[in-house]
């Protein structure tokens, strides 16, 4: 497995931005599919983002147009650039990886049980 490490978590007031970063044990993400997802305390974990191992990037519809997941050109590190965050941004934010069938679909990208590796987490506040 990976081992994945977030950081850049932090409050912000709504309107606001953050920039949240994803390091690898790895070499490169050029073979995983990575995957952005967050929770918020006795709900479910939801896909945010990803980007596949071409790195096209996917986004949930709740945050199209204010995210951007990108990559550095080494593909080590991960980044989710959150802008006009919003209260309900609200969430623990994690990164995770898969070398399966993560990216396949539409359907699969944003199901956590696709993802083999997954970071500790970063809190994102945004207050109103």
């Amino acid at each position: 497995q990976v081992q994945l490490m977030e950081s850049g978590g932090g409050s912000v007031q709504a309107g606001g931005s953050l920039r949240l970063s994803c390091s690898a044990s790895v070499d490169t993400f050029s073979r995983y599919c990575m995957g952005w997802f967050r929770q918020v305390p006795g709900q479910e974990r939801e896909g945010v983002a990803s980007i596949d191992s071409k790195g096209k990037t996917t986004y949930a519809e709740a945050v199209e147009g204010r995210f951007t997941s990108s990559q550095d050109n080494a593909k080590t590190t991960m980044y989710l650039q959150m802008d006009n965050l919003k209260p309900e941004d609200t969430a623990m934010y994690y990164c995770a990886a898969d070398q399966g069938l993560a990216c396949l679909n539409a359907a699969n990208w944003p199901q956590p049980s696709n993802y083999a590796s997954w970071g500790k987490g970063t809190q994102v506040t945004v207050s109103s």
